[in-house]
């Protein structure tokens, strides 16, 4: 038998957790222990791996590569084995328990969550926590079972199911437009202020992106917003310039006239929506019943439909 089947449960637990808390004791008061039991625990499971899972001096606790990479599978493990758990002593009971969920402002705030009415009523024993940002979470550090993420997923450890995507156009005021004229081409940005945003995830600007003929534009923008996307929009509202964003985002100002749409005929750019969890962690009954619950407020919206049909319609 070799040595990582040897380790005890416990002794997984004391590294998970002094990995999550960052020293021996915390993580004591977590496991409700002293912090030398803890401390031997995570000395004896080094022993048996033969390997150094943490970087000890006298002012810091630090996890060493090997530590970080072995954290992720143990916590994953410890994961399925809860999961487990929970469906036998669950078994045919309404399922019950805390899931966590990340969403982003935009799609988030005015898709998603108005399409979940009556969920509490129909899953009396789910307690959804709703994070709301537009930063990437760490599922495991931060411990999150479900997220939305908007734009292309490059991380294989990552199921993504698809829930739609959402058009983009670009607006500005009546002011605005009156003061500085409406632009017509593509090349006529150059001469308008517009408002940019910058990705939290990277830092740097986002490209304005279009259909007919398909083009990539990086906006010279005096103006730039960071974190919320609704920022820019309020900035284009007051009259600063144009902003390109989801047609879902300003459906209300535009149907009040608060924004006009411009360059229609090159509008219509999407970006994929996708509800995301980690492939090594089995879902307990209560996460797959808010999976299935998102899936249906997204399927009611019909990102990739409606708004889509929209945008054309918008270019006829």
């Amino acid at each position: 038998m070799g040595a990582t089947l040897e380790t005890t449960l416990s002794s997984l637990l004391a590294f998970c957790r002094t990995f999550e808390e960052g020293s021996f004791t915390r993580a004591a008061k977590v496991l409700r222990v002293t912090p030398a039991a803890v401390s031997r625990s995570v000395a004896r499971l080094e022993g048996a791996l033969g390997a150094t899972l943490f970087r000890r001096t006298t002012r810091e606790l630090r996890p060493s590569p090997e530590g970080t990479a072995y954290y992720a599978k143990c916590a994953a493990a410890l994961a399925l084995l809860e999961g487990a758990e929970r469906d036998l002593t669950e078994g045919a009971s309404s399922p019950g328990g805390l899931v966590r969920l990340s969403i982003p402002t935009t799609y988030g705030l005015h898709v998603l969550l108005p399409r979940l009415g009556g969920f509490a009523e129909r899953h009396p024993g789910i307690r959804l926590e709703i994070h709301v940002s537009n930063l990437n979470v760490d599922f495991v550090r931060q411990g999150f079972d479900l997220a939305v993420r908007m734009g292309t997923l490059d991380d294989a450890s990552l199921v993504a199911r698809k829930l739609g995507e959402p058009t983009m156009g670009v607006f500005a005021s009546a002011d605005y437009l009156a003061r500085r004229g409406t632009p017509r081409t593509l090349e006529a940005l150059a001469e308008h202020e517009t408002i940019g945003f910058i990705m939290p995830r990277t830092g740097r600007p986002l490209p304005w992106f279009f259909l007919a003929p398909s083009r990539q534009v990086m906006p010279r923008a005096r103006l730039r917003c960071v974190e919320d996307p609704r920022a820019a929009v309020a900035l284009a509202m007051a009259g600063e310039g144009l902003v390109q964003t989801y047609h879902f985002l300003v459906r209300g100002e535009l149907a009040r006239k608060e924004l006009i749409e411009v360059l229609k005929p090159h509008a219509g750019w999407t970006r994929r929506v996708s509800l995301v969890y980690p492939k090594e962690v089995a879902p307990s009954k209560a996460v797959r019943v808010v999976i299935d619950e998102i899936l249906r407020a997204a399927r009611g919206h019909d990102d990739g439909g409606a708004l889509k049909a929209a945008g054309t319609a918008a270019r006829a």
